[in-house]
């Protein structure tokens, strides 16, 4: 079943947006990468760049943002106060709205792969990587306490 299905399944209010994932993406990096210079972003490969993978999860896989890992993050996840949230992804400019979110888990997200998920107001952020199980999932807030 394919995630936005999965959601409605659960009475999750899905609003697709297409093309806003340059955006978000810029969003995410704002709130949850701006205390690295670009030289430091450039150094964890944040930036997809000459045919390098770039990948804003690299934040935490490269130690330069405090976060949750593996099944603390799923935990802290399920945990979290989900309302409004924005659903998108690394290698796609596809991404999400979703509403009345109470019910999202992390196991929701169990087939997806480089997926951000986030508030609205950016200030906590669920990863899950195309690497889980070595690297990821993860959860971080914006202000840097978990």
């Amino acid at each position: 079943m394919d995630l936005v299905s999965l959601l409605e399944k659960k009475k999750v209010k899905v609003t697709e947006i297409p093309k806003w994932g340059t955006y978000l993406r810029k969003q995410w990096e704002d709130n949850f990468a701006n205390h690295l210079s670009d030289k430091e972003k450039n150094s964890i490969y944040l930036y997809d760049e000459d045919g390098c993978c770039g990948y804003l999860w690299h934040v935490f896989s490269w130690e330069k943002k405090k976060c949750l890992k593996e099944e603390q993050a799923d935990l802290a996840f399920n945990k979290e106060s989900k309302q409004s949230c924005y659903v998108f992804y690394q290698h796609s400019n596809d991404a999400l709205i979703l509403e009345k979110a109470s019910s999202l888990n992390a196991d929701d997200f169990l087939n997806e792969e480089d997926v951000y998920v986030v508030d609205k107001e950016f200030s906590w952020t669920y990863v899950r990587t195309h690497e889980t199980g070595w690297c990821g999932p993860y959860f971080s807030r914006k202000d840097k306490t978990i």
